[in-house]
């Protein structure tokens, strides 16, 4: 089976890949650059997969036993804890202990800043390439959203990148802009692109999640990223119904403009206020085509971003929005 089969609409990523491994000429490093939810983490997977299963798949018709060695192998990497891969998330860090975005969900944990990569994890990074591959080729160490790092992580891991030794790093960012420039310097760039509607409809039936294609405000805010459609379909349906019925329109007076910047408050962690405003915009200007109400959203949301007090933001914003409606 080919690796790469679940991958939509990132033929040249696959391409350069594929043919890295074919042609025995795989990079210390690569730096995967693209939107969030377009595929580039599944890619990293299935290059792993390729890559630790090549000699089995040119001995495939001679050596016994290898149809379980490529099962015990996928297995490991699906699971994510094959001995030679090292798959760094950004965290959190909580009592003295690192969370992902995942398990700090799980403690009910809610953050006004957002996950970083920090220099402890890259020190996990080094650490775990000073070691020999266990059971694959080459160890490999996987970074998301890189462009979270502090300027300390960076250097740590640039060093590391001077020397990988029997290792290949893989680098996930929106873009190389977002990381420095030397980091970028030291890796092949694999290019990632947005889908059109029929990749998007593809790969959203491919994850049983078609329903979101009836949602044309989640679809524009996703803007060709599945994984972003995915993530604001679940955002969307975890906001209150009886506030979201609130927000479909504007308030209408001042009272329903302090009312409504409470409930947003008292519902939604920061982050949640964070895409909420995104969907604002691309709901609002779907049914009001009004620049300023999008601008007013674009202050709220810079508000959010450097910290100020949540409710003050909404009530701000709603109340100048209100005041904005009673003109027309």
């Amino acid at each position: 089976m080919n690796p790469f089969a679940l991958v939509v609409g990132q033929s040249k990523a696959v391409e350069l890949l594929s043919q890295a491994v074919a042609q025995n000429r795989v990079a210390p490093a690569y730096l995967f650059v693209g939107s969030h939810g377009v595929g580039r983490c599944l890619t990293a997977r299935c290059f792993i997969e390729l890559l630790f299963t090549k000699d089995l798949r040119e001995n495939a018709s001679s050596a016994p036993g290898v149809s379980s060695r490529f099962a015990i192998i996928q297995t490991k990497l699906q699971k994510g804890n094959h001995p030679d891969v090292l798959w760094i998330q950004p965290t959190y860090q909580h009592q003295g202990q690192l969370l992902t975005p995942a398990q700090a969900a799980e403690k009910g944990l809610k953050r006004k800043a957002p996950p970083v990569i920090r220099l402890e994890q890259i020190r996990e990074v080094t650490q775990f390439l000073g070691r020999p591959p266990l059971e694959a080729p080459r160890n490999i160490v996987v970074l998301e959203q890189v462009e979270t790092m502090a300027e300390a992580a960076a250097n740590a891991l640039l060093k590391t990148l001077e020397e990988p030794g029997k290792a290949t790093l893989i680098l996930i960012a929106p873009s190389p802009d977002a990381i420095l420039s030397t980091l970028v310097s030291r890796c092949q760039k694999i290019p990632f692109y947005r889908l059109d509607q029929t990749a998007m409809a593809q790969v959203l039936q491919q994850t049983e999640n078609q329903q979101i294609m009836k949602h044309p405000t989640v679809l524009s805010l996703a803007a060709g990223s599945p994984g972003e459609a995915i993530a604001s379909y679940q955002q969307l349906q975890a906001i209150p119904p009886e506030l979201l019925t609130a927000l479909s329109k504007l308030p209408n007076n001042y009272r329903s403009a302090l009312e409504l910047a409470k409930q947003i408050d008292q519902a939604l962690d920061t982050q949640a206020q964070l895409w909420l405003v995104d969907y604002l915009q691309q709901h609002y200007w779907q049914e009001l085509h009004q620049p300023s109400m999008i601008q007013q959203l674009e202050k709220a949301k810079k508000a959010l971003l450097c910290y100020a007090q949540p409710r003050l933001v909404w009530e701000c914003t709603f109340l100048s929005m209100c005041q904005a409606s009673m003109k027309f």
